[in-house]
């Protein structure tokens, strides 16, 4: 922010934080909106709901890195060496839940299998027997 003088560098502040405020306002707004809460009987897809709370908090947090803390000012080396690992973690969170929930959907399913009323073949067999005898 060198080449900026004080005043743009404030008014370039004020600028972001007024986006960050109408950001923040709008997701509260989604949230209670798709929850039900400000219109009774409306509630949105949880897919849908959560894909938008994502993606303006990948908004404000990409406004607070790059203007707050001046990687839109640094070289693009260093800018890729610190955003690179935030990637890398973010899809290995992504990557965990994904096998954390083909192991808890798997695990349902042996479970459900495990409890499963068992036929008793040896009483058919029995009363077959009977039949014939008697």
């Amino acid at each position: 922010m060198g080449h900026l003088t004080y005043g743009e560098s404030k008014a370039l502040a004020t600028k972001t934080i007024l986006i960050l405020a109408v950001i923040t306002v709008a997701e509260v707004l989604v949230a209670l909106l798709g929850k039900g809460y400000l219109k009774e009987g409306f509630e949105m897809n949880g897919a849908l709901l959560g894909g938008i709370m994502i993606i303006m908090s990948i908004v404000k947090a990409y406004l607070i890195i790059f203007e707050f803390m001046h990687m839109k000012y640094e070289i693009p080396g260093l800018v890729k060496s610190v955003l690179l690992p935030t990637l890398l973690l973010v899809w290995g969170a992504i990557a965990f839940t994904w096998e954390g929930a083909y192991w808890h959907n798997t695990r349902n399913k042996i479970k459900d299998k495990n409890e499963a009323p068992v036929q008793e073949v040896g009483m058919m067999a029995d009363e077959y027997k009977i039949e014939q005898i008697g």
